[in-house]
């Protein structure tokens, strides 16, 4: 879409000219984010264009964010009697990441199961409700087996459900 450098620079309140390594590391880390959107879109089999603003919005803040906070680190305080010396150190993955929320923002989400949405009693598919398979045997009790798995020939309509 429209993310460049120059608009990283931007958001950052600072200035980058082209033939720096930073403008370099800018345009990749950008390419990056990109590619993580595509391959969720992808894997999430979602074939209509997203919205180009909301789009643009979290690659712009992934990139920002991954330049704000590049490495993953921690505060580290040594204190020995009554001297000190504390370091603290921008906590970031090491990489460019797109946040939940931004998946959520993009429509990017998989598909979640709520309360009930497993079936315990699994399908019974052609078989009859009453068939033995339903119940763990070996063997089918109802004869689908013998109709190529088309309709149960036993306990048909009258027994299913129960």
């Amino acid at each position: 879409m429209a993310v460049t450098p120059e608009t990283i620079a931007t958001a950052l309140g600072r200035t980058v000219v082209s033939t720096t390594p930073e403008y370099e590391q800018w345009a990749m880390w950008i390419a990056d984010a990109e590619m993580l959107i595509q391959a969720r879109k992808t894997e999430l089999g979602i074939v209509p264009e997203l919205d180009a603003p909301k789009y643009d919005y979290v690659v712009r803040e992934a990139v920002v964010n991954h330049v704000r906070r590049p490495d993953d680190a921690t505060q580290v305080t040594i204190s020995i009697q009554d001297a000190s010396t504390s370091r603290a150190y921008s906590s970031g993955k090491g990489r460019v990441v797109i946040l939940d929320e931004w998946w959520v923002l993009l429509g990017l989400t998989a598909p979640t199961g709520g309360a009930f949405s497993i079936d315990t009693f699994g399908g019974a598919g052609v078989h009859a409700a009453m068939c033995s398979l339903n119940f763990d045997a070996l063997h089918c009790s109802c004869g689908a087996d013998l109709t190529n798995y088309a309709y149960p020939l036993f306990g048909g309509p009258d027994y299913w459900g129960y």
